[in-house]
């Protein structure tokens, strides 16, 4: 479990010192701000175009896939259900939904997939699935029910995915895998040296939102983000483990990788979404806090009864 330890402590060193530096003010009263704003509109886009663009889609194709497309949907569908019985509003039901399924496959998934399932290219599915699905989806219902959505035109609302950095970094990314065309490194090197700005970015303006902030779990978000962890934390996993055993029959290897998989703590870009929409920001820092927090002994434990 080295693996799994050390991928932890270097996301905390880093958001340690976002922190730090809002304590101290260094990047001013504005500072997160501009981080996430870095981070939504170029880095982040650039990120997943490089990455997208030399990705192999043919891993999108498989039973283990699958097992974690539907348990991802089972999850989100367990939230979006509270939060409509609760009344939580559409933006924060849909920070909270993703908080509940979207995994950390970057930054935590490939240190753990190679220290714990031997395999980098086993979160690669996931990665994939994440970026051509689940946040084309969240982000066109985060655009369209965002107050300036109710000013736009019929034309501007159904072009909303295409015109989110987010989703169009993605989409050139996979236009350009699918077509099988090889991207000029005077091209493709720019791109790569702004995308490594993204993880820093997002991990330092989650560091200085934790400055002054409340202990996690409490005030008027309580709810929402107990529910979020407790799904991300138990539920996805083990809904997981039941398609895996009980639907597809997968061999043992194979629950392994997609429970481990399901385990894995809220992913630090929805931070980042949620602060660029202005909803559920509160949520969604409690939640990745407390899913990560937690992540290290639900992973110990899957490993032990399943490995």
């Amino acid at each position: 479990m080295g693996g799994v330890i050390t991928g932890f402590a270097i996301i905390a060193s880093v958001i340690g010192t976002g922190y730090l530096l809002g304590r101290r003010g260094s990047l001013g009263e504005n500072g997160r701000e501009v981080l996430t704003k870095l981070a939504f509109h170029v880095a982040t886009p650039a990120l997943l175009f490089v990455t997208l663009a030399q990705a192999d889609l043919t891993l999108v194709f498989s039973p283990s896939l699958l097992v974690t497309a539907l348990s991802t949907l089972a999850v989100a569908a367990i939230f979006v259900t509270l939060g409509v019985l609760r009344g939580w509003g559409v933006g924060r039901t849909t920070i909270g939904a993703l908080c509940s399924s979207y995994v950390n496959a970057g930054n935590l998934g490939i240190p753990i997939a190679v220290y714990v399932l031997g395999d980098a290219s086993l979160v690669a599915p996931v990665l994939l699935l994440q970026q051509l699905t689940i946040t084309p989806v969240a982000l066109t219902v985060l655009d369209l029910a965002s107050p300036a959505a109710q000013r736009r035109t019929v034309w501007q609302r159904v072009t909303t995915p295409f015109r989110n950095p987010v989703v169009a970094g993605s989409l050139s990314g996979v236009a350009v895998a699918a077509s099988g065309w090889s991207v000029p490194v005077t091209l493709l090197e720019p791109a790569t040296l702004i995308g490594n700005m993204a993880v820093p970015a997002v991990l330092l303006a989650f560091g200085i939102s934790l400055r002054g902030s409340a202990l996690p779990g409490r005030g008027p978000e309580r709810w929402p983000v107990l529910a979020s962890v407790a799904l991300k934390s138990v539920v996805h996993p083990l809904i997981a483990w039941a398609i895996a055993a009980g639907v597809f029959r997968l061999d043992a290897t194979e629950q392994l990788n997609v429970v481990v998989t399901a385990a894995l703590p809220a992913a630090q870009n929805l931070f980042t979404y949620a602060s660029r929409y202005a909803t559920g920001v509160r949520l969604a820092r409690e939640s990745i806090l407390l899913s990560t927090i937690l992540a290290v002994p639900t992973l110990t434990v899957i490993a032990a009864l399943l490995g």
